[in-house]
């Protein structure tokens, strides 16, 4: 089991930035794959950015490709998404995910996600 908190949503200006930090808990923090989905109103959960085991690859939607970038600490078990450029089409719920393998598409482990609000 792995247990994901996000924190770092808010209330931003269309331009600017927040970082989402997500704190991981249960098992070993190098073992698991990490990720992030977000899901706006009226819309189908979407991938967002995913990032391997010893953090040396990373995939990204084109949506965000270029603006948000996706790290890990393996020290501090947390994952980070950096989101620059934000703008209204970026208002969503972001959630955390985990699993053994690389994807964008499957995930095991969610968080309760966090409230990203783009204001213009």
């Amino acid at each position: 089991q792995v247990q994901l908190v996000e924190s770092g949503g808010g209330l931003v200006l269309a331009g600017g930035s927040l970082r989402l930090s997500c704190a991981a808990s249960g098992r070993p923090f190098s073992s698991y794959t990490l990720g992030w989905f977000r899901q706006a109103p009226g819309k189908e959960r979407e991938f967002v950015a995913a990032i391997s085991r010893s953090g040396s690859v990373t995939s990204y939607a084109d949506s965000v490709k270029g603006r948000f970038t996706i790290y890990r600490d393996n020290a501090k078990n947390t994952v980070y998404l950096q989101m620059n450029e934000l703008n209204y089409e970026d208002t969503a719920i972001y959630y955390c995910v985990a699993d053994s393998l690389f994807s964008t598409a499957q995930y095991n482990y969610w968080g309760q996600g966090t409230q990203v609000t783009v204001s213009s």
